[in-house]
């Protein structure tokens, strides 16, 4: 009961319209309306055998109407209000990991281990309803097989109030023993007919847990291979449809659904058949009771129909806490999941406004081992960036260049050593402010099917000229005198069938825009330059102070020809600053690591030999 009232409230407060009370008043007022026209039916029933009177019929008889339409339009309104408040449910349900996702420390979003449990919990959400959703679909169950229970009990009591005449031969069903019969047979209802069934719903969730795999190719086959885009150039060039298809009809004719299938079915007819046995014994006591003269054709109605409603309720109930009690180790996951704290130490001092963004960030003597491994990334750094000056990063992959960009900008912090800002312990600082003070360019960037306005300010409000400044800074003015819509256009046509799919260098561009809208006195650039052309990097470097302007930057790249225009460049080697220097120093220094990368690259230009095809 704990994890279905601790997710009910996560519920409650996900969804912005009161759903549950909503689902709550729908299912009350659908579980009142058979009441009605039990309760009159034995009335009426009982005056037509009884006294007869014409007046009373028709006062009952126009009642029991007026009582149907009122609760009926009652009904009618609720459910449509219901299905409003319920209306956005998968979205809901979907963005709650979503958000938690984005609020949790890069370090946890990056681990493997969260996320193979994300993607797990979405795929059993996806598949079988498996978390929140299943929960809120029976919610409308509990709460109807609740009351119908309820109501169902209070018509019923006088059943076992009202007596067998004296000295009749059916004394015996007001005995304690035939009470104890019935309250047997009511436990059976209560007690062994949801256990039954629970048992066969155990086939469904054991089947979720052990084809995680099934599930995860499943969603890759029928969902993200089927969506257009990288992909589905490689499936036509080297045919390999038919292997997907192949592959995804097996899926579907999987044994183990089939199994599971019919262990539900088999278990759920059991329950079924204790539920009708255990009715079937109580009407028969009822037909008895009334045979013995303990009451009129009248109470057969009403204590017949109360026990149908028993029964109905209990069915729901039935189903919903074996449904319920399988979900909820779901749940449990799917809380553990979201109580995942957040270890990174947010800081509470402000960075100071500086109008001459002077600004001094020094490592000192960082190293950093990335989560799970006993390897240094980086090791025994000591690197200060100095104000409005421009330093390039080089170094062979894995050297440990986009770490140190990580912990710059606290997307991780240090295993050891400290870096400062003015002085101070970057960690001290306020997180969001700190973060502010950079524009970042990730080698990996990506941009949103958004408007290009949007993707350039992240924001759906924008100050348009600043926007279209940037993109002239960036190289992309001339493109953007060419689209359609202007700022307006979409990147992509996730959204609109009017976007346009942007290249590789026109992406980096726009990136770069991005970084300047932001106006951050830092700027960084991961490889800003791999996916574009001879003539636009030759652009982007030779304009490479204008468009940084009176910014630090830092730049890593693999081009060191590209390196030339900045103050200062840092070598990296096997996770060590190994040297610094100008270009002119390090590349005369021949037993540095620089002149060997240099003369490396430099052969494929210099060698006659070399031929491009």
């Amino acid at each position: 009961m704990r994890t279905v009232i601790r997710g009910l409230r996560i519920m409650h407060d996900t969804f912005p319209r009161p759903v549950l009370l909503a689902k709550t008043l729908d299912s009350i007022a659908t579980a009142l309306l058979p009441f009605i026209n039990i309760w009159f039916s034995a009335l009426i029933l009982s005056e037509l055998v009884g006294g007869q009177n014409r007046e009373r019929l028709f006062f009952l008889a126009i009642l029991v109407v007026a009582l149907n339409l009122t609760v009926q339009c009652i009904s009618h309104f609720i459910k449509s209000w219901k299905n409003y408040c319920e209306h956005p449910q998968p979205d809901l349900t979907h963005n709650m990991y979503t958000r938690k996702i984005f609020s949790m420390d890069y370090a946890d979003a990056e681990n493997a281990e969260i996320r193979k449990e994300s993607s797990e919990l979405l795929s059993h959400q996806r598949s079988w309803g498996f978390g929140f959703r299943r929960l809120l679909h029976f919610y409308d169950e509990i709460v109807s097989g609740a009351v119908r229970l309820i109501v169902s009990a209070g018509f019923a009591f006088s059943l076992f109030t009202l007596r067998v005449p004296e000295g009749s031969q059916y004394e015996f069903l007001d005995s304690v023993w035939m009470y104890m019969v019935i309250l047997l047979v009511l436990l059976c209802l209560i007690f062994l007919a949801p256990y039954i069934n629970t048992v066969g719903g155990k086939a469904f969730q054991n089947l979720a847990n052990d084809n995680m795999q099934v599930n995860r190719m499943f969603d890759y086959h029928y969902g993200r291979m089927l969506t257009p885009g990288e992909k589905a150039k490689d499936i036509r060039i080297y045919k390999q449809q038919k292997m997907i298809m192949r592959d995804a009809v097996g899926l579907a004719e999987m044994k183990e659904f089939l199994l599971a299938e019919k262990t539900f079915a088999r278990y759920s007819t059991l329950s079924q058949a204790v539920t009708y046995i255990a009715h079937g014994l109580i009407f028969l006591y009822i037909a008895l009771k009334a045979y013995a003269g303990a009451f009129d054709v009248g109470g057969i109605v009403l204590y017949v129909g109360a026990i149908t409603q028993f029964s109905n309720g209990f069915s729901f109930l039935n189903q919903a806490i074996g449904e319920i009690k399988n979900n909820n180790p779901f749940l449990e996951r799917a809380f553990k999941f979201l109580d995942i704290p957040n270890k990174k130490y947010q800081g509470t001092i402000p960075i100071e406004k500086r109008e001459d963004i002077d600004y001094a960030l020094e490592f000192r003597n960082v190293s950093f081992k990335y989560p799970g491994s006993d390897s240094y990334a980086l090791k025994n750094l000591n690197l200060t960036l100095n104000i409005g000056k421009r330093m390039a990063v080089v170094g062979e992959n894995g050297s440990g260049k986009t770490t140190m960009i990580k912990l710059l900008t606290r997307l991780y912090d240090p295993t050891e050593g400290e870096i400062t800002l003015n002085g101070i312990d970057i960690k001290k600082y306020n997180y969001d402010e700190y973060m502010a003070i950079f524009g970042v360019i990730f080698q990996d960037f990506e941009l949103l099917p958004f408007t290009l306005g949007q993707n350039v300010a992240t924001n759906v409000v924008y100050d348009a000229n600043r926007v279209r400044e940037v993109l002239a800074i960036s190289g992309f003015g001339d493109r953007l005198q060419t689209l359609p819509e202007g700022l307006d256009t979409y990147l992509g046509k996730e959204f609109e069938e009017s976007g346009v799919e942007m290249s590789g260098g026109e992406s980096q561009k726009i990136a770069l825009a991005r970084a300047l809208y932001k106006n951050a006195p830092f700027v960084i650039l991961d490889e800003p330059t791999a996916a574009l052309d001879p003539i636009a990097e030759y652009e982007v470097y030779t304009s490479f102070n204008k468009i940084v302007g009176n910014k630090t930057a830092v730049y890593i790249s693999h081009r060191l020809a590209s390196c030339r225009f900045c103050d200062d460049i840092a070598v990296f080697y096997e996770g060590k600053l190994v040297q610094q220097g100008s270009h002119d120093t390090l590349v005369t220094d021949t037993n540095g690591k620089y002149h060997e990368l240099w003369h490396a690259q430099a052969q494929y230009y210099t060698d006659n030999k070399a031929v491009i095809r």
